[in-house]
């Protein structure tokens, strides 16, 4: 269910006055008057109408009505000019014709639906907003608009105008024009034309008419309200609970890595003590296999101790460097490669001792001058990692 209050702002001159009547107040629910007043019961009407906001509370709102002795408007057409050209015309025009400082002054423009559509422009001052908000603060109310109730006024017909009585308020409305009513200059402005009263009933069912599509607000430009970001509660659980899984999942995936990890080195490890034992090799774990193994092959002048091995390695090495060549090459029983290395420049030989030592080779290296120019160096490679 759409609900709205409206709640006619005082008049300017009226906001100190503590004698001054309350103004009058109005309560919509969808479309259809259900209560009214002048007093202070609008704060009452309010919350009652917020009782079930729990099934549509985003339809709920509070419309303010600006009085039309602080709030006039005028019509203004374009007939060539497009709907947002004609409303930026109007602005302008309405400034050029108001009186007093500009800065002063809140005007604001509605914008036409078609071309050629007059353009209502309500002129205030920007104290009768600072006034009108800060008096709606005061009693802890945030309208959706501010609206000039001159604005809720139909035209009139053909030569006549309608005098409406609005929340207390008598306003005149002419084909261009929606004020206060005042008995000295209504005649004038009449130029001999009828002043007819508006039927109210005439009355209420153009102010529901203008409730769906507001002419213009006043609560623009600077009085535009800042948007706020509600945080919807179910979102936020919802959200929380992502985070939370996302944890867990974050925590389980290295845990069950670490834990197959586990799993598999240890079948691997048992896998090479049976393997030793295939041998003839007694050891309680796998490293204790793997030496003993080493120790045999190295008696017997194989395995990591090989001159296989640290050759392969060499032989690798030097692939990646064309300009380096082998001038010696000896191997001892302990499983040390020694050789001399020959090469243009001493870079091209550093090039492959440190890719010796990436593999895990422990180098010492004794760099010389040969006899033909060249680079040398004598390199010792132990064949053990």
């Amino acid at each position: 269910m759409a609900r709205t209050l409206l709640l006619w702002l005082p008049r300017i001159a009226a906001l100190g006055d503590r004698s001054a009547p309350p103004p009058a107040w109005l309560r919509v629910d969808d479309g259809v008057i259900v209560d009214s007043g002048q007093d202070e019961g609008r704060v009452d009407a309010w919350e009652r109408s917020g009782e079930h906001r729990g099934e549509a509370g985003e339809d709920d709102r509070l419309i303010a009505l600006a009085p039309a002795a602080d709030a006039p408007l005028r019509w203004l057409s374009y007939s060539d000019a497009a709907p947002a050209q004609a409303a930026a015309a109007a602005r302008i025009d309405a400034l050029r014709d108001s009186l007093g400082d500009a800065a002063a002054l809140h005007i604001v423009a509605g914008e036409p639906v078609e071309a050629g559509q007059a353009v209502p422009v309500a002129t205030t001052t920007q104290a009768a907003m600072r006034a009108w908000t800060g008096w709606l603060e005061a009693q802890g109310l945030a309208p959706a608009a501010i609206l000039p109730v001159a604005a809720l006024v139909p035209p009139p017909e053909p030569d006549a105008l309608w005098l409406a009585e609005v929340g207390g308020e008598r306003i005149v409305r002419t084909p261009d024009r929606a004020y206060a009513s005042d008995p000295e200059i209504d005649p004038l402005i009449a130029a001999g034309r009828t002043i007819a009263p508006l039927d109210a009933g005439r009355m209420q069912q153009a102010l529901l008419l203008s409730l769906a599509a507001p002419a213009l607000d006043l609560l623009s430009g600077a009085w535009k309200p800042k948007r706020r970001w509600a945080v919807d509660p179910g979102l936020l659980r919802l959200a929380g609970r992502g985070l939370l899984a996302l944890l867990l999942v974050s925590v389980a995936i290295p845990v069950v890595h670490a834990v197959r990890l586990a799993s598999d080195t240890r079948r691997a490890d048992a896998a090479a003590v049976a393997a030793a034992e295939q041998a003839g090799i007694a050891a309680p774990d796998a490293p204790a296999a793997e030496a003993e193994i080493d120790r045999r092959l190295a008696a017997a002048g194989g395995g990591p101790l090989a001159f296989s091995v640290p050759a392969s390695a060499l032989y690798d090495a030097m692939r990646d460097a064309p300009g380096v060549t082998l001038r010696t090459l000896a191997h001892r029983t302990d499983g040390t490669l020694t050789t001399t290395l020959a090469a243009p420049r001493i870079d091209d030989i550093n090039q492959v001792l440190l890719a010796l030592q990436a593999r895990g080779y422990r180098i010492t290296a004794q760099p010389m001058a040969g006899t033909d120019g060249q680079q040398m160096a004598n390199v010792t490679i132990r064949a053990v990692p």
